[in-house]
C-alpha cells in the first residue's frame, strides 16, 4: 500500500512528462518522414551515386545505437555553435535514426506496387516526378501505415533513453521520484504502465486512419475473403 501511495503521490511530478515524450516522438517521426520519403524515392527511382549515398546513411544510421547519436548530436551542435537545448537535440538525434528506418517502409511500399504505373503516367503526359508524387506516393504512403505505427512504437521506446541529456520527459521524472522515494519498482511499473497506454492510443488512432484511407480490395485489406 505504501508503494501505491508513493506513486499517486508522484504522478502529478510525472505526468507533465508526458507532453514532452509525446512531442519529441511527434517532431522525430516528422523530421523521419520529411527525410524518409525522398531518401526512399532517390533508392528506387535516383541515379546509382544517390542510391549509394543513401545507402550508406541508412547504414550509419540503422547501426549506430540511440545513445551514442544523442552524444554524437549533442557535440555536433556545440561545435557549430548552435545551442545544445536537450530537447531539440534529442529530436533531431531520433528523426535522423527513425528516417533511416522509415526510408525502408516507404521504400519496400514504393518497390510493392505494379511496375507499369510509371510507365502509364508516362503516356499520359506526365513527367516522372509528377508520376511519383501523384500516383506513386499516395499509394505507397497508404500502404506503409502499418509499418510506420511499428515505428511510432520504436520511437516512443527509444525516447525514453533522451533523459540522459537532461530532457524532462516521462523517464527523467521518474527517476528523479524514485531518487527522492527509493520506490523504484513501483515507480517504473507506473512510467512503463503510461508508455504502454501510450503506445495503445496511438496505434488505435493509426489503424483507425488506416481503415479509413484503406481501398477494399486492394492492399492488406482481406474482407470478404474466405479460407
Amino acid at each position: 500500500m505504501h508503494s501505491l501511495e508513493v506513486v499517486v503521490q508522484s504522478l502529478p511530478a510525472i505526468l507533465p512528462g508526458i507532453l514532452v515524450t509525446v512531442s519529441n516522438v511527434a517532431v522525430s517521426l516528422g523530421i523521419g518522414l520529411l527525410l524518409g520519403v525522398p531518401f526512399a524515392v532517390l533508392q528506387v527511382y535516383g541515379p546509382g551515386w544517390t542510391r549509394r549515398l543513401v545507402s550508406l546513411y541508412v547504414w550509419f544510421f540503422r547501426g549506430a545505437p540511440i545513445l551514442v547519436l544523442l552524444f554524437l548530436f549533442y557535440g555536433l551542435f556545440i561545435n557549430v555553435g548552435l545551442p545544445a537545448e536537450p530537447f531539440a537535440v534529442a529530436c533531431v538525434a531520433l528523426g535522423a535514426a527513425s528516417s533511416a528506418y522509415q526510408s525502408q517502409i516507404f521504400r519496400g511500399a514504393i518497390e510493392s506496387l505494379p511496375n507499369g504505373q510509371l510507365k502509364a503516367a508516362r503516356a499520359l503526359g506526365m513527367s516522372d516526378g509528377q508520376g511519383i508524387l501523384f500516383i506513386i506516393l499516395p499509394q505507397a504512403l497508404r500502404l506503409s501505415i502499418p509499418g510506420w505505427a511499428n515505428e511510432f512504437s520504436i520511437l516512443l521506446k527509444d525516447s525514453a533513453i533522451c533523459f540522459v541529456l537532461g530532457t524532462q520527459d516521462i523517464m527523467a521524472r521518474t527517476s528523479f521520484a524514485a531518487a527522492r522515494t527509493h520506490e523504484h519498482l513501483a515507480l517504473y511499473a507506473a512510467a512503463g504502465a503510461i508508455y504502454f497506454i501510450l503506445t495503445l492510443v496511438v496505434l488505435k488512432l493509426l489503424r483507425a486512419l488506416e481503415k479509413s484511407v484503406n481501398v477494399p480490395g486492394y492492399g492488406t485489406d482481406l474482407e470478404g475473403f474466405s479460407f
